[in-house]
C-alpha cells in the first residue's frame, strides 16, 4: 500500500479495449496520486506453472488488461493530461512467449514458446535467460492512455493518439508523459506492465508481469496536443551500457524490411555465437535488444540497425 497516494485502485477495476463509455472507477481532483494495481498482460493466463500449450491456447479477448478508468476532474477535450510516474512495485515473476501470428518476424516463428522468469523485487537485479545470460532490468508501463472521442468498443493492441498499447521502453519511472484529452474526464488507465522490454519489442511480448504503479495526474489547461509526448529524468540506456553491443543491420529502400532483416540477423549471430535456440534468440531480442533507424536521408536506401547489450552474456 502507498502511504503517500491519495487513492488506490485495485486489481479487480480492469477493462479490455478502449471506450468513452466506460464507467470511471474513481474520480480524481488534479494533483492526485494514485496506486494502480495492475494485472499482468496475460490476465493471469500464464503462471508460473505454465507451458507451451498455455500459449497456444490463450484467450485474447483477455489480453492487456488495464486498471481504471479514472475520471480527471475539470478534464475536457483540448486539455492535456499530465502523467508522472513515481514509483513501480514488481511482483517478482513473469514471462515471455512467442505467439503465433504476432510479431516482426511472425511468418519465421509460427510456433508457440515459452519463458518463465522469476526476478528480484527491491533492487530489480538481472533476471537469467537460458545458457549463461542474465537480463539487466528496467520496470516500465507498456499500455497507459485516455480514452479516445470517436464512439463505440476499441481493441486494446494498436497504440492510438490518445496513448494505449505505445510499449516504450523509457515510460518508466521519473518520466512525465502528456496525453491528448478528447472527453471529459479524460478516462485514464494503465497496465501491461513490463520488467524489461527492447525498444521495437519485436516478438511481441517483453518480460511480462504483475505490478503496481504510483503516479500522479495533473492537468494542462487548453493547450491542444497532437499526438502522445514525453520527458525522461535522465538516461535511458544506462542499465544496457556497461559492455557495449553487437549490432546488425538492414539496408534497403523499404524500413519494415530492414526491420525485418537486422532482428533476423541478430537472431542468427545470437544462436551462432552463444548456441541459444533461435526462437529462444527471437524472444530474447524482444527483452533486451533495440531497434534504431540510423539513416533515412541517403536514398534511394536506408539503414536499420538492432543493437544488443553485450552485458547480456558478459
Amino acid at each position: 500500500m502507498c502511504a503517500a497516494c491519495d487513492h488506490t485502485i485495485h486489481r479487480n477495476s480492469i477493462h479490455h479495449g478502449w471506450s468513452r463509455d466506460f464507467a470511471p472507477v474513481l474520480s480524481a481532483r488534479p494533483g492526485a496520486r494514485i496506486h494502480f494495481e495492475c494485472r499482468d498482460a496475460s490476465d493471469g493466463q500464464l503462471t508460473r506453472g505454465s507451458t507451451v500449450s498455455d500459449v497456444a491456447g490463450l484467450d485474447f479477448g483477455r489480453i492487456n488488461p488495464v486498471t481504471g478508468p479514472v475520471f480527471v476532474e475539470g478534464a475536457q477535450p483540448g486539455d492535456v493530461l499530465k502523467v508522472t510516474i513515481h514509483r513501480f512495485h514488481p511482483s517478482g515473476l513473469g514471462w515471455t512467449a512467442n505467439i503465433p501470428g504476432f510479431g516482426i518476424l511472425a511468418d519465421q516463428f509460427p510456433d508457440p514458446a515459452l519463458a518463465v522468469w522469476t526476478y528480484d523485487t527491491t533492487g530489480q537485479v538481472p533476471a537469467a535467460f537460458g545458457p549463461g545470460g542474465r537480463v539487466p532490468l528496467k520496470a516500465m508501463a507498456g499500455t497507459i492512455g485516455v480514452a479516445p472521442a470517436e464512439p463505440g468498443h476499441h481493441s486494446i493492441v494498436p497504440p492510438r493518439r490518445v496513448g494505449g498499447n505505445m510499449d516504450i521502453r523509457d515510460v518508466g519511472e521519473g518520466t512525465v508523459l502528456y496525453l491528448p484529452v478528447e472527453v471529459d474526464g479524460a478516462l485514464f488507465s494503465i497496465g501491461d506492465a513490463h520488467a524489461a522490454q527492447g525498444d521495437g519489442e519485436v516478438c511481441g511480448t517483453a518480460i511480462e508481469t504483475a505490478m503496481d504503479v504510483e503516479l500522479s495526474l495533473d492537468l494542462i489547461k487548453d493547450r491542444p496536443l497532437a499526438a502522445p509526448r514525453f520527458t525522461t529524468a535522465g538516461p535511458v540506456s544506462r542499465h544496457l551500457d556497461a559492455a557495449g553491443y553487437e549490432v546488425t543491420l538492414g539496408i534497403g529502400p523499404d524500413l519494415l524490411t530492414g526491420v525485418r532483416e537486422s532482428v533476423a540477423r541478430m537472431i542468427d549471430l545470437l544462436a551462432d555465437e552463444h548456441g541459444l535456440d533461435p526462437v529462444d534468440a527471437y524472444m530474447l531480442c524482444s527483452v533486451c535488444g533495440d531497434l534504431r533507424i540510423s539513416e533515412v536521408v541517403d536514398q534511394p536506401n536506408w539503414v536499420v540497425s538492432f543493437y544488443f547489450p553485450r552485458i547480456v552474456f558478459a
